[in-house]
């Protein structure tokens, strides 16, 4: 099964957007005639392999390598570097040239920036006049289709660049791909902001459309009714929770990067001495896309079921007497490989979740939503410490802990903070200084707007049947996403109705139709519902990351009756708790 996802049921042409940066990216092999050597950013190996096959980079002259501070082992004149614009991998850069001027060797070189080149990245370049001997252009890759109703910008420290380092480079970013957006599918003209960042963003792409408007007698009718930004500030609360879709687990324990997840062989039935089998996860494998929304429960059940059903087929094909019914057995063999990856799949995740532990995990987490019992949530976080158990895993029910009721008091924040240094080594204090500048972890000085929060919006939910679902709280067993349901308010009343709610949460909130937007970008009441009966598509942009979780509940959301919107999300980067709190470890190397 490809990596490349199929595309053709997204609510617009997301393959366009595809094709264009496949169209660029060959461009730039091309110009650079023969063989040659490709070198790329470890951390852009993901989304390239999203967008174009290895073979077809082969067929174009291309010897793959990742770059890293060892020399590159080619006999290729001429070296192409694709890297996004970090200073270190200037670095890298920089030693292999030195490397091979050392061996005398005479190559031609070629940087091309993703996505765009930068004067501090030019500048490293510039020590012993090695810049003149380096071509430069740049590669635009500001979107990545993960699947036919998820964009992303692939900037994994967007959150911590805006939160902690006050580095605004990927709002311009985010601003940069929204407007390529518009050029293809026409100006939204609705939009509803929430937070510094989002609100930010919106500011940008108006002055981006003022400099470069887009026509829309070129363009046409607006595909995209409505826009949604989000800052992940405004709800830190829904990464802290353990996502329990089947999605959501898989990423919880196996790590999903790129619509894949890197597994050993062995799980998935194929013992082969420790070797590495990268699965791929999108709408294209068609059990995936069935299950991947459940609870990890329900899916158990649908995939015994259809293990039960094969084995019933194999047990009748004796009796199969006519061409036509050996036909439909055979089309029942096609689905075999699906259903025996996620059994393999699902039987490994179970190793985990049918730990005590995990379900001490999940009580914990409720009990400190709910808001009661401080003493005993203050308790398990210490006990936690004690044991050593693992930083992040400490540090995410710290953090959920702490936002749910505004900070600590004084005495329990200095205590859990030096227990910590304690347990963990003193290296860690500037990871609590970015989690306090970032506002996750603090000294409680207000009361908690939480409780209000909770009841004004529902979000903890009496009903949460898995197997009759009727709300999106049924996802998290119980909680229903915040996130989701300020975009379920959008969509129903624009926000109007929660005004006083969202004054609650960080950060400025702007909507089309203010006196400081542009008039292109008036709203309306029905937020673009189309005349011609046609399903709204609204895009939904979470700037600092979304979850699987949230992916599922805005699913679910567009399949409601009556809902009449399909949704498309755009976001920085798919995380849960795990990998959004790593970004402000200060050990994270950055690449």
């Amino acid at each position: 099964m490809s990596q490349i996802p199929n595309l053709d049921n997204a609510p617009i042409n997301l393959t366009s957007i595809r094709d264009q940066s496949q169209k660029e990216l060959l461009n730039i092999l091309r110009n650079v005639r023969g063989r040659k050597c490709v070198v790329i950013d470890q951390t852009l190996s993901g989304p390239l392999s999203l967008l174009i096959q290895t073979t077809l980079l082969k067929e174009n002259g291309a010897e793959l390598r990742h770059l890293s501070s060892e020399p590159i082992q080619t006999d290729c004149s001429k070296i192409v570097f694709l890297v996004r614009c970090h200073p270190s991998l200037m670095e890298f850069i920089l030693s292999n040239i030195q490397y091979d001027i050392s061996k005398g060797l005479k190559k031609d070189y070629f940087i091309y920036f993703v996505p765009r080149r930068t004067v501090a990245c030019e500048k490293v370049l510039e020590k012993d006049g090695i810049h003149n001997m380096i071509t430069i252009g740049e590669f635009p890759l500001y979107l990545v289709p993960l699947d036919d109703d998820v964009l992303s910008f692939e900037l994994d420290f967007a959150y911590r660049d805006v939160h902690v380092d006050g580095d605004t480079s990927s709002l311009w970013h985010i601003a940069k791909a929204l407007h390529k957006l518009e050029l293809s599918f026409g100006v939204i003209r609705n939009f509803l902001a929430k937070g510094s960042a989002s609100v930010k963003v919106v500011e940008i792409l108006e002055s981006m459309q003022a400099e470069d408007p887009v026509d829309s007698e070129d363009v046409g009718i607006p595909e995209i009714n409505t826009i949604i930004l989000l800052d992940r500030d405004v709800d830190m609360f829904t990464p802290m929770c353990f996502q329990l879709t089947y999605e959501g687990i898989i990423d919880e324990i196996l790590r999903i990067n790129s619509g894949s997840v890197e597994l050993d062989a062995s799980i998935m039935g194929t013992p082969q001495d420790g070797k590495k089998v990268k699965v791929p996860l999108n709408s294209s494998d068609r059990l995936y896309k069935e299950v991947r929304d459940l609870q990890f429960g329900v899916v158990m059940q649908v995939l015994r079921e259809r293990a039960t059903s094969m084995k019933q087929d194999y047990a009748d094909i004796s009796s199969t007497q006519t061409v036509s019914e050996l036909k439909d057995f055979v089309k029942k063999l096609n689905s075999l490989p699906e259903i025996s990856r996620h059994i393999n799949l699902a039987q490994h995740l179970c190793a985990f979740t049918s730990k005590p532990s995990f379900n001490g995990r999940l009580d914990i987490e409720q009990t400190i939503l709910e808001g009661e019992a401080y003493e005993i949530c203050f308790e398990h976080v210490e006990e936690m410490i004690h044991k050593q158990e693992p930083i992040i895993s400490v540090l995410r029910l710290l953090v959920l802990f702490s936002i749910t009721n505004a900070g600590l008091p004084k005495k329990n924040f200095d205590y859990l903070r030096r227990e910590l240094l304690h347990s963990y080594g003193f290296e860690h204090m500037p990871t609590l200084y970015n989690l306090e500048k970032a506002g996750l972890l603090k000294k409680q000085e207000l009361k908690s707007n939480w409780p209000i929060i909770t009841r004004a919006l529902k979000l903890i939910a009496d009903d949460s049947s898995s197997t009759n679902p009727n709300d999106i709280a049924h996802l998290y067993s119980g909680y229903a996403p915040l996130s989701i349901r300020l975009v379920q308010h959008a969509i129903r009343s624009g926000w109007r109705s929660i005004e006083e709610v969202l004054k609650l949460l960080p950060g400025p909130m702007k909507r089309g139709g203010d006196s400081t937007t542009s008039d292109m970008r008036n709203v309306h009441a029905n937020l673009g519902r189309p005349s011609d009966g046609r399903r709204s598509v609204a895009l939904v942009v979470f700037i600092g990351g979304v979850t699987s979780g949230e992916l599922s509940a805005l699913r679910f959301l567009s399949s409601q009756e009556g809902m009449g919107h399909d949704f498309i999300v755009a976001t920085t980067k798919v995380v849960n708790g795990n990998t959004l709190l790593e970004t402000l470890l200060d050990t994270t190397v950055r690449n």
